[in-house]
């Protein structure tokens, strides 16, 4: 659920809650009132008609004071009906009391307003009950009871004159009312002020967090991937955090391998028309000499025809030899993986590169230490490129001195282990770790006499780990260097070969 929604959410129950506690605390006034009603009756514990009494009575004792006063100033206006009314409209206002008038028995003025209301002359107490203390209970309503405060006077022809206040229960609603919506205005009001200060701790603890995740990303759009993010904390924009961090030393580390693939690019690509320069000056100078006639001897002649070829040909290696690197290093060569048997494979390419290197002088010999039915998983041709790419460098470092080269064959376990091992110039231990590199160079001015592109190691070590091998070299300086590679043995084909032995054994 996006934040958006989950804020308008959060808002909207917010706002709705109010009305629900409201009309709750509604329910709440009325049910309490109706209980109330209930123990109006008679039958109503004497404990809470007294409490009911002294409120009404409280509210009341005031408005009894100012009717004393406004009839001992006038006892006239209590027969005047006129003046009874704005007297008796004066009452309610300060306490829904009304006033009532009795002559000599008879009710001469009622100020109830409602029939339904009405005390009825036997309900009334009688003539001189007036005592200080005097506070009659009546019930206008099974429901609703009244206090009947009395003021008695007599007229000058002699009449008996009784005026009642009466003070009914409904005298405390308008303050419960009051009660109420204070307090309805304020849940409401609480509610508003945590709904903003739940609002404004959530924008602060998101929108401040996402901004800076946005400056980052801005960083990164830009290519600055050198600014860490703060990804402490346990909630989701900590965990977004956490995963736009990976992100961030993810493209790093790829930025800075790419800028390290380049710079190795841009190093093979100088190395690569270093050692095509040497060739094009040779064919170019000795193709010259050829026009101006400096070869004018046929022998000559024939002399300055073989460097040309030979240069053009050391080009053409050079080329394959880039195109094949190539080729491996984007995966786009199309690996024919098969069963071979040890024996058999490394006896061919001995047999192969022994005839070659005779040519040369060297003198190689071959050992193989592998049972007649053991098998590797390998790609032949690709295989035979790696050995005649060891070989052939060991022939290009081989140094002054009379040229040994062995090529053994060992069982390690799942792995069968090749070993090539030559006399030559050997590799320092400072250069030794970096032999494999593609663009490692020991001897920078090394390809002017001896020629390759030196990748040749780099290719050798690409295609054995495609065969799942492993490849590694040791080396003397001024003695001579062992490469040493493992390749996975064909268990499959081993197993079949062993039952098939014992079958035979059997037969």
């Amino acid at each position: 659920m996006k934040l958006k929604t989950r804020l308008i959410i959060s808002i909207c129950i917010i706002l709705f809650v109010p009305f629900i506690l409201a009309t709750c605390a509604v329910g709440i006034v009325h049910f309490v009132r109706t209980q109330n009603n209930e123990n109006y009756t008679v039958e109503g514990s004497y404990s809470y008609l007294a409490g009911l009494v002294q409120n009404m009575d409280e509210k009341s004792d005031e408005v009894y004071k100012d009717l004393e006063t406004w009839i001992s100033e006038d006892q006239s206006r209590a027969l005047d009906q006129t003046a009874l009314k704005k007297m008796n409209q004066e009452t309610r206002d300060k306490g829904f009391s009304y006033l009532l008038v009795r002559i000599d028995g008879k009710i001469f003025y009622n100020g109830s307003g409602s029939k339904d209301r009405t005390i009825k002359t036997g309900q009334l107490p009688p003539y001189g009950a007036n005592s200080p203390t005097a506070k009659i209970i009546i019930y206008l309503s099974q429901q609703e009871p009244a206090l009947l405060r009395q003021i008695d006077f007599s007229t000058e022809d002699g009449r008996q004159c009784s005026v009642f206040m009466v003070t009914t229960s409904r005298s405390i609603l308008p303050g419960a009312k009051k009660a109420a919506l204070d307090m309805i205005i304020s849940i409401f009001l609480i509610l508003i002020l945590t709904a903003i200060i739940l609002v404004g701790w959530t924008y602060q603890g998101i929108v401040p967090r996402l901004k800076t995740l946005v400056k980052a990303a801005g960083e990164i759009r830009e290519g600055e991937l050198d600014h860490p993010l703060d990804v402490s904390g346990s909630d989701e924009i900590s965990e977004l955090f956490r995963a736009f961090e990976d992100m961030r030393k993810r493209l790093q580390a790829v930025s800075i391998e790419k800028m390290h693939n380049d710079e190795e690019q841009r190093q093979l690509i100088a190395n690569i028309a270093h050692d095509l320069k040497t060739p094009i000056t040779a064919i170019k100078g000795y193709a010259e000499g050829l026009r101006d006639g400096v070869a004018k001897t046929p022998e000559k002649q024939a002399l300055y025809l073989g460097t040309i070829c030979n240069k053009a040909n050391e080009m053409n290696a050079l080329i394959n030899e880039l195109t094949l690197y190539s080729k491996i290093d984007m995966n786009k060569v199309p690996y024919n993986f098969q069963s071979l048997n040890v024996k058999n494979f490394f006896m061919d390419c001995a047999e192969e590169v022994g005839m070659d290197l005779e040519s040369q002088k060297i003198e190689f010999t071959y050992y193989n230490y592998v049972n007649d039915n053991v098998n590797i998983i390998a790609d032949p041709e690709q295989l035979e490129r790696v050995i005649h790419n060891i070989i052939g460098n060991s022939v290009k470092y081989m140094g002054e001195r009379p040229g040994i080269i062995e090529l053994r064959v060992r069982d390690v376990g799942d792995y069968i282990q090749v070993e090539i091992e030559d006399n030559g110039r050997g590799i320092s231990a400072r250069d030794l770790p970096y032999i494999f590199d593609r663009t490692f160079r020991a001897d920078a001015s090394r390809n002017s006499n001896i020629g390759g592109s030196g990748i040749g190691l780099s290719i050798v070590k690409k295609i054995i780990e495609d065969h799942g091998g492993n490849i590694w070299a040791t080396s003397k300086d001024g003695v001579g260097t062992v490469m040493y590679f493992v390749l996975r043995k064909d268990l499959t084909g081993a197993k079949e070969a062993k039952n098939e032995q014992d079958s035979d054994h059997r037969g």
